[in-house]
C-alpha cells in the first residue's frame, strides 16, 4: 500500500504512527476537479489541506490527548483522476474506498470537488447497516442534473438519494425550486439556515439534528457550510453561514450519542497567499477524529 511520509502526509507525523499496518485511520486524497461552475481551485483541495495540516497542533487540550499517537494515521497517495469524469470516476473512487473500509480501516476521503463524495457515501452504505448521512453544506445539492451533467457537484445529494432517503441536511441557505420540492415531496431531513438563525428548533438546534440521525452515521462536509467570513476560500461562498464553535459543539455532541464510520471533507479551493481556510479545514479534521475516536 503506497502512503506519504512525514513531508507530505497529515499532521507531518512520524512513520510508527502513519504507517498502514499501524493506522486505524486512512486518507483518501482525490484531487478531482470536473464541474466546478463558479469558483475554481477545488482539485488543489487535498494537497492543500495537507500542507495546512503539517501546523497543527498534534495535542489536544480540550480533550488531553495525541490522537496520532493512539490510533495512527495513514495518509495513501493521491488517486490520479487522469481521464476519468463521471460514472467511470465514481466507479473508481468507490473501489478505493470499499477496499479501505473492508481491510477495517476508518475512511476520510477529501476532495476534490463535492461530485466526488457519492462514491464514499455509497462504500459505507454498502459497509454499514442503519446509516445515516449528515451533509454540512449551503446548497442542497439535490439537482437532478446541473450544466448537462447528472454527476455535477450541484447533483451529487440527488445520486444519493437513489440509494437511500435516510439524509440529513445542515445549513442549507442556496437551492432552487426543484430541490426544495424533491425535499418536501420525499420527505428529507434539511435543516434550512434561516430555520435555525430564527430559532425554529431553539438554542438546543444541534440536538435535534442528532436525534434525526440513526445509530451508524457518515458525514459529508462541504466547507461552503462554514460563513464566508471564515472560509472564503470555496467555490460558492454563500452569506448566513456557521461558525467554528457551534459546529464543534454539535460535532463533540455527534461523537458522544452515535457511531460515526467514516466522513469526507471537500470544496477547500485554497488561495494563494491566504492560508488560514486550509489550516481551518485541517484542524477540522483533526478535531473530529478526536471527537469520534
Amino acid at each position: 500500500m503506497k502512503y506519504y511520509g512525514i513531508k507530505k502526509n497529515f499532521l507531518a507525523i512520524e512513520e510508527a504512527v502513519s504507517n498502514y499496518d499501524f493506522s486505524k485511520v486512512v486518507i483518501l486524497p482525490v484531487p478531482y476537479e470536473a464541474t466546478t461552475s463558479y469558483g475554481k481551485g477545488t482539485g488543489k483541495g487535498p494537497m492543500g489541506i495537507l500542507n495546512a495540516s503539517h501546523y497543527v497542533e498534534l495535542f489536544d487540550e480540550e480533550l488531553n490527548r495525541e490522537l496520532c499517537n493512539e490510533i495512527g494515521i495513514c495518509t495513501l497517495k493521491e488517486l490520479n483522476m487522469k481521464d476519468k469524469k463521471g460514472k467511470k470516476a465514481l466507479d473508481f473512487i468507490y473501489k478505493n474506498v470499499k477496499s479501505q473500509i473492508d481491510a477495517g480501516k476508518f475512511v476520510i476521503t477529501l476532495g476534490g470537488e463535492h461530485s466526488i463524495s457519492t462514491a464514499p457515501i455509497k462504500a459505507h452504505f454498502d459497509s454499514y447497516e442503519n446509516l445515516s448521512i449528515l451533509h454540512f453544506d449551503a446548497h442542497s445539492d439535490y439537482r437532478q442534473e446541473y450544466e448537462g451533467s447528472v454527476y455535477s457537484h450541484a447533483s451529487f445529494a440527488a445520486r444519493v438519494a437513489e440509494f437511500t432517503k435516510d439524509i440529513v441536511q445542515v445549513g442549507i441557505r442556496a437551492q432552487c425550486k426543484e430541490e426544495y420540492d424533491f425535499i418536501k415531496s420525499n420527505n428529507l431531513k434539511t435543516f434550512y439556515a434561516y430555520e435555525i438563525r430564527n430559532g425554529k428548533y431553539g438554542y438546543d438546534w444541534d440536538k435535534k439534528v442528532i436525534d434525526a440521525l440513526n445509530e451508524n452515521v457518515y458525514i459529508t462536509f462541504d466547507v461552503d457550510y462554514f460563513d464566508p467570513s471564515v472560509m472564503p476560500s470555496t467555490g460558492t461562498p454563500e452569506p448566513l453561514g456557521f461558525y467554528w464553535e457551534e459546529t464543534l459543539k454539535l460535532l463533540k455532541l455527534l461523537g458522544k450519542k452515535k457511531k460515526v464510520v467514516g466522513f469526507d471533507v471537500v470544496e477547500l479551493a485554497p488561495q494563494k497567499n491566504y492560508s488560514y481556510p486550509d489550516f481551518l479545514t485541517a484542524k477540522l479534521i483533526y478535531k473530529m477524529l478526536n471527537y469520534f475516536f
